[in-house]
């Protein structure tokens, strides 16, 4: 359909009308439920984690569905990214089947899906892009294997600090829209169509946040946060920076990443760190500092969007 209209319009009005139909697509997805979604639970260790019950859960898949759809209607879709499509399927699969699993997956189960995806993904990244770093305007060939290894903590960190940081009505959501927009502002011409991709997701996370604001009706659960941070680590390997990385999602690495570290430091090393701090920080603010579910959501976009700000200056300073 992209090269259809493209014979009538020129590539910023496809994107708008594709940015357009990605959020209605989601709305009415949503609006209207598919009836085999998963009702929450409920979260035992969670603050607040018993107002989750009864909500849908897994809606993930429905905005993930209508971003790959949007994708194909108004992208021109080249052999590399139809692959990273079919890996972020197979991501928000995973996420969704856990989502809806009577008995929840093991960490070692969802890591090694983790871990098989990010191979895949890099492979495919390396035979269609050089294994190159930029920092600011140097630029420094790497070693493939570096660069492959690296990139795979790049989509593990990724994947697993977005899912720990959902767990506020709208915080997640709002995050990894302004992440998402950060890459296609700030990369253009090294992203390339891919800042059209970001556009589409962009809008598909609107239109769940009109669900998932306070108070929310549904959850995007695993199927959703995994397939986030899965697009948000592919973006930051096609930008050429991967490193800005930890700014432009600074937040979300603060918010998520700490608890995995107090998780990982204790299971196999038998150190206990952060032990006055509630994990996810989220949780931590919103117990300990009193803040509510609104302020959360606030503050922590604000941080992120001064993050931004931080990383422009950075690259601007760079070269």
């Amino acid at each position: 359909m992209y090269y259809i209209l493209n014979q009538i319009m020129n590539p910023n009005q496809i994107a708008m009308i594709g940015v357009l139909v990605a959020f209605i697509l989601t709305f009415l997805g949503l609006k209207f439920p598919f009836s085999f979604l998963p009702v929450d639970h409920g979260r035992e260790f969670a603050v607040n984690g018993a107002l989750s019950k009864g909500k849908t859960r897994g809606v993930g898949l429905t905005f993930v569905c209508s971003f790959i759809i949007s994708c194909v209607l108004f992208m021109p879709m080249d052999k590399e990214y139809i692959i990273y499509c079919i890996l972020l399927f197979a991501m928000m699969l995973s996420g969704y089947l856990d989502d809806a699993a009577k008995t929840p997956w093991s960490d070692y189960k969802k890591g090694a899906i983790d871990l098989v995806l990010s191979i895949m993904t890099v492979v495919t990244f390396l035979n269609f892009n050089p294994s190159v770093l930029h920092i600011g305007s140097a630029k420094f060939a790497l070693p493939m294997p570096v660069y492959f290894i690296l990139a795979i903590i790049l989509l593990w960190v990724s994947i697993n600090v977005t899912n720990c940081s959902d767990g506020v009505d709208g915080l997640c959501g709002s995050l990894c829209c302004v992440v998402i927009a950060a890459f296609a502002v700030l990369f253009p011409q090294a992203l390339g169509n891919y800042v059209i991709a970001a556009l589409l997701f962009a809008a598909t996370l609107l239109a769940y946040l009109c669900f998932n604001s306070k108070p929310s009706t549904m959850l995007m659960g695993d199927a959703g946060s995994r397939a986030l941070g899965f697009f948000i680590a592919v973006l930051a390997m096609k930008s050429g920076h991967p490193l800005i990385y930890i700014l432009l999602a600074l937040v979300l690495i603060i918010d998520g990443g700490l608890g995995l570290v107090k998780i990982f430091l204790l299971r196999f090393l038998k150190i206990h760190v952060l032990k006055n701090t509630l994990t996810p920080i989220h949780d931590h603010v919103r117990k300990n500092k009193d803040w509510s579910d609104t302020q959360v959501v606030f503050r922590f976009v604000i941080m992120q969007v001064m993050c931004v700000v931080a990383a422009y200056v950075l690259l601007t300073l760079l070269g």
